[in-house]
């Protein structure tokens, strides 16, 4: 069988995209393990006869700093960490995410700079490779601090407290652990801190966002490039000569798409009774590649931060240093996805206004898409759906980086919300990801009206594919079931 091995080198987002396709096993790589024992064992001699107190792991936490913790009294903080931390609430997080927070957390304490034992981080191995997910909820991090409701509620099943997932069922933890045949974790000093410090919450929310918005980039092309041949729109707004003038990559890179899905239609090179289109087909390049643009900017602030060190406080055991410092606050990736917020919203946004224009009953086309207007209604409410789901995804794009509220009694004093603005964020994808889908209704209905001309042979197989789970609406039926044949199809055929 085939691993992933959690090492010191770099996890690239394409390689986290397989480890998530293809159901990759993890382990440990010998370098890490090493690591990991190798700080773990520069603490405990630190705390044999350390004299001086070291935030959070012989004191207290937050503004409780200033209280010392004797030595007997260790285990027990760091075990009362977890569990009075575990304050969530609110909605669950989805399974797939906590499988990345799972995986987040093993890869950001792999790096010997957590004080962490060997086997708390192959006891979050564990869970993950056997699918043993833990119930987190999505309200309770100020995404500063690092996120510690949610990783908190992630933890307890180390400990044999809270609950898990298992096949289907939630179970409590200790269950499990017992038909594994695991013994909870007895946390060491600063191990609760090290699990329940980081933005893996954040972070697994933004990566999978990041990795469902770069799909639905690609997508907004291919429906978007359809959508025009549909409308009998104009191909010379996409010419390499207009973008190269103004030379901003993700323009230049989506005029090429769509020239490369359109090549070979009939329809594109055939004459046009009108001089230009719509802004939402000529600018496709300009809004499209701004987005993409964007989506770069955030898949390398992302990259740069599942390969780092977030907890605290930061232990530099070859140069015999413990730092408490700030690597849990979440600001960078909070501006980040507030940002791809904005940048995936745009594509939906765009994408409802070509669904409008598809069934304005303009360019050949009948009103609402349909032989019959009038007693069919046809294609009418689909835009509906999707402009009450844009209004929405656009109250969903106020910033939440923008806000911080102060706790711990004025010791956490600046917070990035990057939590809200990471859960903001999955909304918004999975919105844009049904308006899309609507887009896809219309313009394939479209295209049926265009016929016997045809567009590229890219474009027709999409069609045609398409067609074996949505067919072509002659009289009005029940649209919502095909709305969610839409929706899967995007996801599946990638």
């Amino acid at each position: 069988m085939e691993y992933h091995h959690i090492s010191a080198e770099h996890l690239s987002l394409n390689r986290l995209r397989e480890i998530i396709d293809r159901k990759l096993p993890l382990c440990l790589s010998e370098e890490s393990k090493q690591r990991i024992l190798h700080c773990r064992a520069y603490l405990d001699r630190k705390m044999e006869n350390q004299e001086e107190p070291i935030y959070g792991i012989t004191t207290g936490f937050g503004s409780l700093c200033n209280i010392s913790i004797g030595k007997d009294e260790l285990s027990e903080l760091q075990k009362n960490l977890v569990m009075s931390h575990a304050c969530g609430t609110g909605e669950r997080v989805p399974n797939e995410i906590v499988k990345l927070m799972l995986l987040l957390k093993a890869q950001s304490l792999s790096y010997g700079h957590s004080g962490v034992q060997l086997q708390t981080v192959e006891r979050l191995i564990d869970l993950y490779n056997n699918d043993i997910l833990p119930v987190v909820y999505q309200q309770g991090s100020l995404g500063a601090s690092g996120d510690l409701a949610p990783l908190a509620h992630l933890s307890l099943p180390l400990l044999g407290l809270g609950e898990v997932e298992f096949e289907g069922t939630i179970y409590p933890s200790a269950t499990i652990l017992a038909r594994f045949g695991w013994e909870p974790i007895a946390l060491q000093s600063k191990e609760g801190l090290a699990l329940l410090n980081g933005t893996q919450f954040m972070s697994a929310y933004g990566v999978w966002s990041l990795l469902k918005a770069q799909d639905l980039s690609r997508w907004a092309d291919h429906i978007g490039a359809l959508s025009l041949d549909a409308f009998d729109g104009r191909i010379e707004p996409f010419s390499d000569n207009v973008h190269l003038v103004r030379n901003h990559k993700g323009q230049l890179t989506t005029a090429r798409a769509i020239r490369a899905y359109l090549m070979g239609s009939e329809l594109i090179t055939r004459p046009k009774q009108h001089v230009q289109d719509p802004y939402s087909f000529r600018c496709i390049p300009q809004v499209h590649g701004a987005s993409k643009d964007t989506i770069d900017y955030v898949a390398s602030v992302m990259e740069a931060e599942i390969n780092s060190v977030t907890d605290n406080p930061t232990i530099f055991p070859d140069e015999d240093i413990i730092v408490s410092a700030g690597n849990f606050h979440g600001q960078p990736i909070a501006v980040a996805m507030d940002c791809l917020a904005i940048a995936v919203a745009e594509l939906g946004n765009i994408s409802e206004r070509r669904t409008f224009q598809l069934i304005a009953g303009v360019r050949g086309l009948p009103h609402f898409l349909v032989a019959k207007p009038g007693l069919n209604s046809g294609f009418m409410i689909p835009q509906y759906t999707a402009a009450s789901i844009v209004s929405q995804t656009k109250g969903l794009c106020m910033p939440a980086s923008v806000d911080s509220i102060p706790s711990s009694q004025g010791q956490e004093d600046h917070v990035s919300m990057g939590s809200n603005a990471a859960t903001k964020l999955a909304r918004v994808v999975l919105n844009v990801e049904r308006v899309l889908a609507i887009e896809l209704m219309n313009a394939a209905q479209a295209l049926e009206f265009r016929r016997p001309a045809r567009t590229s042979v890219q474009l027709e197989q999409l069609v045609a594919e398409y067609r074996k789970v949505v067919p072509f609406i002659d009289n009005d039926e029940v649209m919502y079931p095909h709305i969610e044949s839409s929706i899967l199809f995007l996801r599946t055929k990638q």
